[in-house]
């Protein structure tokens, strides 16, 4: 091996004939390189063993913006993302992704699989398994419904009566929905007597049909059989495996009954007489290639599953499985890897290491604060020999960044991908690629400089498995479907239970009627042509909902309160909008290169309907007609960032800003957010609440009047009469229903003056009922932020065990954990309870009856 370093372009690669191999000074984006370099060199396949599942995403996606061809596969195993003998299984889509993979990986001849080491060392359902469980269905085929149904139990798919997700099917008639594992859509079989006619993709939101297809291949829904035979074969080897009584188990009990139990994957080895590893799919003269942390990587895991097997070992009703025999041991994995290729970030000083001519970008990112925020970036252009890649995240950040550039003189060419880089002689190119780190390559005269090398760091998306995109207003318009059982509404009757439809003979008509039931069983038969008269309810959840006696005073009551109302909120909106009507708004002037700086700083992802959101409430503020607009969305899905980005257009533009929160707690979290969000730029935003003393909030509102405030939160304390605002262009409501009735006054005759933003999770039925008739202007985040998962409950006794696992899955993928306890006299005792479970956990103690200095 040569001691100098090796160009990384356009140069052969070390041989790959060696029993093995070191590469080093492999840093940022360059190992992703290196590694596409070897997938378009090496004739076999390649898989890529990475330290956890966060650098597998990561690196999977730098590897597709350097292969850029469409005919090189590439593919990623997931892990299960569960503790080790957890008591949850992974979830349906991982399993679905999984099972694709591994029914796809012995076909392929050359490409790359990247996989985590603990994925890796997973013991696996042999090859044969998802051979002889795997079937296809084509169009034109004859298909007995009662022997495809059978086939689809025994495959593991369930019953329901509308598909949304993996492993599910729906028989209406002739009509088969079923959503395979392996697919990223479901699909619907139209049957016409026992001929499958057509084949369709469908939108599982909508459930409306989209595309035919010729015909599609199924996978079994789980990784372990639970037909009969499956079934058999783990009793049996249960019972040789573990003594006692084998029914006092809720693992072998729910086997027994075909339902698969939460934690069931840490099994796989009663199912089968022999198990796999993911060497058996690999072809095989699979080259593997991992990191030089490897061995260190897989003892930590390692010793992570024998801890937990200690921990859990003590379950009477769940016996475990040895760590052996469910995972590969270090030394079993390390003599697997013999011939291996071994990456290292940094220089390794050794002849033997083949040392790549790579180099970190230096520090150039713009500083706001500073009198001169580019001179690196200034310094790093100017004396740069070569080519410079810019990459961004998204065509609107590419586009933002040359606006950034555009002042130094520089004027990047747009290019798409990698190749369309190398292919053009421009000297300064951007595009959009997923790069987190920036390289040099000093020997090529090419540099790739990703935006956060520039601006603030992100927090990137790394990964984004499909999901059908939702549109947020069929939220409300999706109401068509009448099922027996709903609550509908009598114009003249009330609430009562649709029971169905039914032909009557009245007077020698026949014809067909709604049949309503009411309190007592009364019933109401209602003629279809009446059926104007009828509404769907939409009040309480269905199974709450209240029934009315026909004939009865309640329902007419209630419609004179409701008429009334109607009448008070008309006379009400009529005075505010015939004010709004009377005036123009402020319209907003948007500095963009301000504006987009500010947006860019945002540390995450903005989701679909947020960043619709956004651009409503900045195409209000640059109306001259004022804002009234209701933001509505889940906590957690982005609502305050919304809010910040117009506090920042009013703000900017010289107005201020007050922003209104129920409670004084939520006041001071407001105002850390505002004060860590706005740190880069020369806005004084200040937090009026009790928190503040008395002199100090003098002081607040005297520089509010002269205007030496930009932005103000407070409590209901800011809608009091003698508070005075210099120049007021924006309130921000955070939760309205949460505010007395004269502080809603009040905020009335406000909305006739400034713009108006509304936060809610929960709106209160006027503003929600205003929002949908149009008086107010309403915008739903219904999309949930980026790998957020959906909320489970479980009731359960006290299980010191169940809790330190829920909050260990939650520390360990870096959240934190809420812990609810139901007396302050004895709090104390519990979080040190707690700390004895979790000694690695950071543990704080909150309850009412504190004082204000804790």
């Amino acid at each position: 091996m040569p001691d100098r370093p090796q160009r990384l372009l356009n140069a052969p690669l070390p041989t790959l004939a060696e029993q093995h191999t070191h590469w080093g000074s492999l840093q940022g984006a360059s190992l992703s390189l290196a590694v596409a370099q070897l997938v378009k060199d090496h004739r076999g396949f390649i898989t890529l063993i990475t330290p956890d599942s966060h650098s597998a995403d990561l690196l999977t996606q730098e590897i597709r913006f350097f292969l850029a061809q469409k005919s090189a596969v590439l593919m990623q195993l997931p892990d299960w993302e569960t503790l080790p003998y957890d008591l949850f299984s992974p979830h349906e889509d991982i399993i679905s992704e999984r099972l694709g993979v591994l029914q796809q990986l012995p076909l392929k001849k050359s490409g790359i699989l990247v996989t985590p080491v603990a994925t890796l060392m997973q013991r696996l359902a042999p090859p044969s398994y998802l051979q002889g469980h795997c079937f296809n269905i084509n169009t034109g085929e004859t298909l007995d419904l009662d022997t495809f149904r059978r086939q689809l139990e025994a495959a593991g798919y369930s019953h329901v009566n509308q598909v949304l997700g993996h492993g599910e099917m729906a028989i209406r008639g002739s009509l088969i929905d079923i959503f395979p594992m392996g697919s990223q859509t479901p699909f619907r079989l139209d049957l016409f007597d026992d001929e499958i006619e057509t084949i369709r993709t469908f939108d599982p939101e909508t459930q409306r049909s989209a595309d035919q297809v010729q015909g599609i291949h199924l996978l079994p829904a789980h990784e372990f059989p639970l037909d009969d035979t499956g079934i058999k074969q783990f009793r049996k080897r249960y019972r040789e495996r573990f003594h006692g009584d084998p029914q006092a188990s809720r693992i072998y009990t729910s086997v027994s009954s075909a339902t698969p139990i939460g934690g069931i994957e840490y099994y796989l080895p009663l199912f089968f007489d022999h198990m796999a590893t993911l060497f058996d799919y690999l072809p095989k003269d699979t080259r593997f290639v991992h990191f030089d942390s490897l061995d260190a990587d897989a003892h930590h895991f390692f010793s992570e599953l024998e801890s937990r097997h200690e921990q859990r070992g003590h379950d009477i009703e769940r016996p475990l499985l040895s760590p052996e025999e469910i995972y590969l041991s270090p030394q079993e994995l390390s003599h697997a890897l013999k011939h291996s290729i071994t990456l290292s970030r940094f220089k390794v000083e050794d002849p033997a290491v083949v040392n790549f001519s790579t180099n970190a970008i230096p520090d150039i990112r713009l500083k706001p604060r500073l009198d001169a925020p580019a001179t690196a970036l200034k310094s790093f252009i100017e004396t740069h020999d070569g080519r410079i890649l810019f990459t961004a995240d998204s065509p609107g950040r590419r586009e933002f960044l040359i606006d950034v550039l555009h002042p130094f003189g520089i004027k990047p060419k747009t290019v798409t991908g990698w190749h369309g880089f190398l292919s053009s002689k421009a000297q300064y190119a951007i595009t959009v690629a997923p790069i987190e780190k920036g390289i040099r390559l000093p020997e090529d005269s090419i540099s790739i400089v990703p935006e956060t090398e520039i601006l603030a760091d992100r927090t990137r998306q790394t990964r984004k498995r499909h999901q059908p995109t939702r549109d947020s207003d069929s939220i409300i318009r999706n109401l068509s479907d009448l099922n027996i059982g709903s609550p509908v509404v009598h114009e003249d009757h009330g609430v009562g239970r649709y029971i169905g439809l039914q032909l009557l003979d009245i007077g020698g008509f026949e014809a067909e009627y709604l049949t309503l039931e009411y309190a007592g069983g009364d019933k109401l038969y209602v003629p279809v042509a009446f059926l104007h008269l009828i509404s769907r309810y939409t009040g309480a959840d269905a199974d709450t909902a209240p029934t009315h006696k026909l004939g009865g005073e309640q329902w007419q009551n209630i419609k004179r309160k409701a008429a009334q109302k109607a009448r008070d909120v008309a006379a009400e909106l009529l005075d505010i909008y015939a004010r709004r009507a009377a005036r123009q708004g402020h319209a907003f002037a948007i500095e963009q290169t301000e504006y987009q700086a500010f947006c860019h700083a945002f540390p995450f992802e903005e989701t679909d309907d947020q960043l619709t959101a956004i651009e409503a409430v900045v195409n209000d503020l640059e109306s001259t007609r004022p804002m009234d607009r209701v933001v509505c969305g889940d906590v957690g899905f982005g609502k305050t960032e919304v809010a910040m980005r117009a506090a920042f257009v009013v703000a900017n533009s010289g107005k201020q800003v007050a922003v209104l929160v129920p409670t004084t707690l939520l006041a001071a979290q407001h105002g850390q957010t505002f004060a860590d969000r706005f740190s880069e730029w020369p806005f004084r935003i200040e937090s009026l609440s009790r928190f503040r003393s008395a002199k100090e909030q003098k002081h607040i509102l005297e520089d509010m009047a002269n205007g030496k405030v930009d932005i103000v939160i407070g409590t209901h304390k800011l809608v009091q009469k003698d508070i005075r605002f210099k120049n007021l262009g924006l309130v921000i409501v955070d939760e309205e229903q949460r505010f007395g009735v004269r502080h809603k006054e009040r905020l009335k005759s406000l909305r006739s003056e400034v713009d108006i933003l509304t936060m809610t999770a929960t709106p209160i039925p006027r503003t929600l009922n205003m929002s949908l008739s149009g008086l107010r202007d309403l915008s739903i985040i219904a999309t949930p932020p980026v790998d957020r998962h959906a909320i489970k409950t479980f009731v359960s006794e006290w299980n010191a065990t169940l809790i330190t696992e829920a909050c260990q899955r939650e520390i360990r993928r870096g959240g934190q954990v809420y812990f609810l306890h139901n007396e302050v006299k004895t709090i104390d005792k519990a979080a040190r309870e707690l700390a004895e479970l979790l000694p690695e956990a950071s543990i704080e103690i909150a309850h009412g009856q504190m004082r204000e200095s804790q």
